[in-house]
């Protein structure tokens, strides 16, 4: 885990929490609001910020249907950290580009998407010092499966080699000035903002991530954050 003296000063730390997605895949279900250990899930992800003593600010993106409640929310919670929720963009990069141009002054962003609830603290910290060499950090875990390259008519093209590969999280990790000059320069559709960064020919870190960070994305994946929640809990009160 990192320690104090490698991180930057916390006041000089922002955080874009993203959670614009239509959730297409809940099934009609909609992710953000959705109950996870009585809790609604986004609360659940802002909360991990707020606790965090090395994060000075935090924006909310969400999507224009859930702006109003989630306003409520934050009022009712007292979210200290919380410099407003706004509404995102069409792209999640769009969204991103927003939350840059609302977040309080500051030189590192952490991008985070709202679907991963249960990110720990130790993760956000990890990022911050794993970013201070490059100016750029992401999580990332071993591909522990064989992965194949392959045609839009189901061909093979290639069996990639996993040892060199990881699946990218979030938390990710900028310096501010960086990320806005990839929103400026970058137009083209990414999946997160590590690659609009690496198209800079800027060095990206990988730090290592954390399984239970699991992304929210169908209900079954609602299911597994609500066990490991659970199983957390236990282990607190063992």
């Amino acid at each position: 885990m990192a320690t104090g003296s490698s991180l930057p000063d916390p006041s000089r730390v922002g955080a874009i929490i993203v959670a614009a997605g239509a959730s297409s895949r809940m099934g009609g279900v909609d992710k953000t609001l959705a109950p996870l250990g009585g809790e609604p899930l986004i609360a659940r992800t802002v909360a991990a910020f707020e606790r965090s003593p090395h994060v000075g600010s935090v924006v909310l993106m969400v999507a224009e249907r859930n702006v109003k409640a989630v306003r409520e929310l934050a009022a009712e919670r007292g979210w200290t950290k919380l410099a407003g929720v706004f509404a995102g963009g069409e792209r999640r990069q769009d969204t991103v580009r927003l939350g840059l141009a609302a977040l309080p002054a500051c030189d590192w962003v952490v991008v985070h998407d709202g679907a991963r609830p249960l990110v720990a603290g130790a993760l956000i910290a990890d990022g911050l010092a794993a970013a201070v060499p490059t100016g750029a950090a992401v999580p990332g875990l071993p591909a522990a499966e064989t992965i194949k390259r392959v045609a839009a008519d189901g061909r093979v093209l290639e069996t990639l080699d996993r040892g060199a590969l990881v699946i990218a999280q979030t938390p990710q990790v900028f310096r501010r000035d960086l990320l806005e000059r990839a929103h400026r320069e970058v137009a083209d559709d990414v999946t997160d903002d590590a690659a609009m960064v690496e198209r800079l020919g800027v060095e990206v870190r990988v730090f290592a991530g954390d399984p239970a960070n699991v992304k929210v994305t169908t209900r079954s994946d609602l299911a597994v954050a609500e066990a490991l929640l659970a199983a957390a809990r236990e282990r607190a009160g063992a």
